[in-house]
């Protein structure tokens, strides 16, 4: 284990009961909002804005029934 982990690991096993479920909301939202560099543009959510404009475009692809199976969203995930 890393000295920092380590540390990590001392500062939460010292917290007051009351403050675990925050702490493990914050570690979650680090895990999530972490970008990772090599993910193609057209996944990454970048601000609000870009968020709203993604829904907007797959609502515009349902409604025109471009649609793809859950399978072949999975296949499609696989190769990324």
């Amino acid at each position: 284990m890393s000295i920092e982990k380590q540390r990590l690991y001392n500062e939460i096993d010292t917290l007051p009961e009351e403050l675990t479920n925050q702490v493990i909301n914050f570690i979650e939202y680090l895990k999530i909002s972490y970008v990772d560099t090599d993910a193609p543009d057209n996944i990454m959510i970048k601000s609000k804005k870009d968020l709203k404009e993604k829904l907007q475009k797959g609502i515009d692809d349902i409604n025109a029934s471009r649609v793809y199976s859950i399978e072949e969203v999975f296949d499609q995930i696989d190769n990324i």
